[in-house]
């Protein structure tokens, strides 16, 4: 079976076809900017990579460009678009209506779009990339795997906020937690590479990249997470503040700030770019901060004392960790973070080796000192095959 997996941001489009079960991929590939200046599509296929400038105004376009890249562009990896089965969407909420990846008919777009307010930058695409996928593919399959599904399984005392509970039952305002698809595959991977049943594994995952979250794992299962209603809350991230006193918002509000200014700030202008001044890209922060820039070096800082309390939090939580799993393009790259998040933790039994942590880019591997009771994971996240693998499945079933 020939899953295309599609993953649409607010101006990008990742995609992957594989071949199922076998888990292969076949194509994979990213188009950036779209509706922007200057377009761009790296496609890889057969071995080789193919970067050029495209006209790309919507994501429907986009779309529509994909697939035909699939079939006629440089490296072509189908002979036709109707080898296609199926195809497996990234979508980011879900709400409480979805605990599993689901097969998408008119109440689950219904559903999708209904949580836009909640994921303000990425339901709406992902809703048009579904839409343009049905129009440009009709009768086959689509399937689309929640960030907020393996997040089901948090118990009230981790999911419930502190407001009036009739108000939160009402409107549904509660912690729903995302990356959930990131987390799910590198904690069962973690507990592979450690040769424990992943429905016993006890760790923490930390999901660190322009967006970030960290999850606790108890058996296998979410039992908590940094992100809340909205990927807004919790970790510093890119753009998005993370937790912060909500009595902020309040007092901006009585200087002047609308409701929209403050949605913009908190999700667009904060983290990394809104600390430094300058950039929201770790790699560009740590040269800057190199070479002198305390403001870059403040972003940093505040970035991994962030994880460094969540850590300890989450440690509490669970009781016994058997590990501390990095991912993203963050936990997967950045040696230097890793090393200053896990820094001064031998009291919960967590030391990092510096030369096992800085050899490990972008590999899975062990980063932990002999001493360290606790396993230091590096795991490359998975998610486009963690969704191939759920609408296979569904497919298979259905």
């Amino acid at each position: 079976m020939k899953i295309l997996v599609v993953n649409c941001g607010s101006s990008s489009i990742k995609y992957q076809l594989f071949l199922m079960p076998e888990k292969m991929v076949l194509a994979k590939g990213l188009l950036e900017r779209i509706g922007e200046a200057e377009p761009s599509l790296l496609h890889t296929a057969r071995g080789l990579s193919h970067r050029s400038f495209v006209d790309a105004p919507t994501h429907e376009s986009g779309i529509d460009l994909i697939l035909t890249t699939l079939t006629s562009g440089p490296n072509p990896a189908l002979a036709k678009i109707e080898e296609i089965n199926a195809v497996g969407h990234r979508v980011v909420h879900g709400a409480a209506e979805f605990t599993d990846s689901v097969l998408i008919d008119d109440g689950v777009l219904s559903t999708i779009e209904r949580m836009a307010d909640l994921a303000p930058l990425h339901n709406p695409p992902n809703l048009v990339g579904i839409r343009a996928t049905m129009r440009f593919l009709p009768g086959i399959p689509q399937v689309a795997s929640f960030d907020t599904a393996f997040h089901a399984t948090l118990p009230s005392a981790a999911h419930s906020y502190s407001l009036p509970y009739e108000l939160c039952e009402r409107l549904g305002v509660r912690r729903f937690g995302f990356h959930g698809t990131s987390h799910r595959y590198v904690s069962w991977r973690a507990a592979e590479l450690l040769g424990i049943n992943r429905s016993e594994i006890h760790c923490i995952t930390c999901h660190l990249g322009n967006g970030c979250s960290m999850t606790a794992v108890r058996n296998g299962r979410s039992v908590d997470t940094s992100m809340g209603l909205t990927p807004l809350e919790g970790l510093v991230m890119g753009t998005r503040c993370g937790d912060i006193d909500p009595a902020i918002l309040l007092y901006l509000m009585g200087h002047g700030f609308s409701a929209a200014a403050l949605n913009k700030m908190c999700n667009k202008e904060s983290g990394l770019l809104g600390i430094s001044g300058s950039s929201n890209d770790m790699r560009e922060l740590e040269e800057r901060a190199s070479a002198g820039d305390r403001r870059a070096r403040l972003a940093i800082d505040i970035f991994c004392y962030r994880v460094k309390k969540y850590i300890g939090a989450y440690a509490a939580v669970l009781g016994r960790v058997d590990a501390v799993v990095f991912t993203g393009g963050i936990g997967e790259n950045e040696a230097g973070v890793r090393a200053q998040c896990c820094s001064d933790l031998l009291l919960l039994g967590i030391e990092i080796d510096p030369d096992r942590n800085v050899l490990t880019r972008g590999r899975e591997g062990e980063i932990q000192s002999d001493r360290s009771r606790v396993k230091l994971l590096v795991v490359p996240t998975d998610e486009e095959g963690a969704i191939a693998g759920d609408t296979y499945q569904l497919v298979r079933r259905n």
